[in-house]
C-alpha cells in the first residue's frame, strides 16, 4: 500500500502547511520529506477504502467503511463474552502452528481449547457456556494463549486485545491477563456528556502515577481528587493523560507499552478510569489521552515481542528492528491493524 514511487511530493498538498512553516521557519528544510510522508498517507488510506468498496459494494453512503471500520476491529480480535455467555476469541498469529486458550477456568489444561486456523494467520475459538447458561471464564479469571511455534514448542502469551492485566502477585514474574466482564451493578455509567471541543486548547499534562505527595503509586480516583479541581482553578480547560496504556515497566513512563488495550492497572480498573474521564467533563474538561504508536516494549511473556513465535510480526525484523534508540522494537506498517485500532482504543475500555 502506498509505495513511495508512486508518490511526486511536488504534487502533495498539505493543508495549512505554509501556515505551519511561518509559525516554524525551522521546518523549512523538511518540506519535500514532509509532503512526501503525507502523500504516502493518502495512498495509503485510498487503498484501504478500495479494499473495503470491493469486500462490501453494497455499502450504503455514509455507513462507515475503510479505515473507520478498520479501527474498530477491537470489537472483532480478543476475547469477547456474548450475549448467550459464550466466550468468542479471536487472534492474529500468521507465524504459529496452533493457537490454544488455557486459565484457571480449566485447571491451566494448556491444550484443551484449540483455535481453529482461518486465512490470512487469524484463529477462532468459541467456548459455550456452562449447562447452567453462565460463562465459563468468570470476572477477572486469568487467562493465557499458548502459542505452538514451527518447531512445535508451546509459548505462553497474553492476547494483543487484552483489556485487563495486573500486576502478578511476585516480583519478578510476568504480567496477568484477566477477563473483564464485571457484573451489571458494578460498571461505570456515564454522568456526563463530553464537552464540545475548545477553539483554543490549554493542556494540562498529567500523569496519573504521581498526583499524589504520598509515597505510592496514585490511582484514577486520587487524581479525580486532587488534580482536577486544581486544573479547573488554574483556567485550563483540557486534561492530557500519560501512560495510560498498561506498561509492566513502571519507568518507562508508559511508553514501553506492553497491552495497547488495557488500560494501566496500577491505576485502578477501567471502570475507575472511566469515572476519571466522567468527572472530568463534568467539569468542563477536554480529555486527551497520549498514545504511543511507533514502538512497544521488549517484553515476549506480556507484551507482543515474539508474539507469534517469530521474531517479527507486530515489529520490524532485523536491523530495523530496534530502530536508532536501540531500546524498545519498532512497529511494523505491515501491522497497520493493530496501529490503527489503537486510535480508539479508550472506547474499548
Amino acid at each position: 500500500m502506498g509505495q513511495s514511487q508512486s508518490v511526486d511530493p511536488a504534487q502533495v498538498e498539505i493543508p495549512d502547511l505554509n501556515k505551519l512553516l511561518e509559525r516554524d521557519g525551522y521546518l523549512n528544510p523538511y518540506q519535500y520529506e514532509m509532503k512526501r510522508r503525507y502523500g504516502l498517507m493518502l495512498n495509503f488510506f485510498e487503498q484501504f477504502e478500495k479494499h473495503e468498496a470491493k469486500r462490501n459494494p453494497s455499502r450504503p453512503e455514509g455507513v462507515v467503511g475503510g479505515i473507520d471500520r478498520f479501527s474498530t476491529s477491537y470489537n472483532k480480535y480478543g476475547m469477547h463474552v456474548q450475549p448467550d455467555n459464550s466466550v468468542r476469541c479471536y487472534e492474529w498469529a500468521p507465524g504459529a502452528q496452533q493457537l490454544y486458550l488455557t486459565g484457571d477456568f480449566n485447571s491451566w489444561n494448556r491444550e484443551e481449547f484449540p483455535y481453529k486456523k482461518l486465512e490470512f494467520g487469524k484463529w477462532e475459538l468459541v467456548i459455550p457456556p456452562n449447562q447452567d447458561g453462565s460463562c465459563r471464564l468468570g470476572h477477572l479469571s486469568k487467562v493465557k494463549l499458548v502459542v505452538r511455534n514451527q518447531h512445535g514448542h508451546l509459548l505462553d502469551r497474553l492476547s494483543p486485545w487484552a483489556t485487563y492485566v495486573t500486576e502478578p502477585d511476585q516480583v519478578g514474574h510476568a504480567y496477568e491477563q484477566r477477563v473483564w466482564n464485571p457484573p451489571a451493578q458494578e460498571k461505570h455509567k456515564w454522568v456526563s456528556s463530553k464537552p464540545k471541543k475548545p477553539d483554543n486548547l490549554k493542556i494540562y499534562e498529567s500523569h496519573v502515577g504521581i498526583c499524589t505527595a504520598e509515597q505510592r503509586v496514585a490511582s484514577y480516583r486520587d487524581f479525580v481528587q486532587v488534580v482536577v479541581p486544581r486544573i479547573v482553578k488554574q483556567g485550563y480547560n483540557a486534561v492530557q493523560l500519560m501512560a495510560v496504556m498498561e506498561h509492566a515497566y513502571y519507568a518507562s513512563f508508559g511508553y514501553q507499552v506492553t497491552s495497547f488495550f488495557a488500560a494501566s492497572s496500577r491505576f485502578g480498573t477501567p471502570e475507575e478510569l472511566k469515572y476519571l474521564i466522567d468527572a472530568c467533563h463534568k467539569a468542563g474538561l477536554y480529555v486527551l489521552l497520549d498514545v504511543v504508536h511507533s514502538h512497544a516494549s521488549k517484553n515476549v511473556l506480556d507484551g507482543l515481542n515474539e508474539f507469534d513465535g517469530t521474531q517479527a510480526g507486530f515489529f520490524h525484523d532485523g536491523p530495523r528492528a530496534t530502530g536508532s534508540a536501540k531500546v524498545s522494537p519498532v512497529i511494523t506498517t505491515n501491522t497497520t491493524a493493530l496501529t490503527l485500532t489503537r486510535m480508539p482504543s479508550s472506547t474499548s475500555w
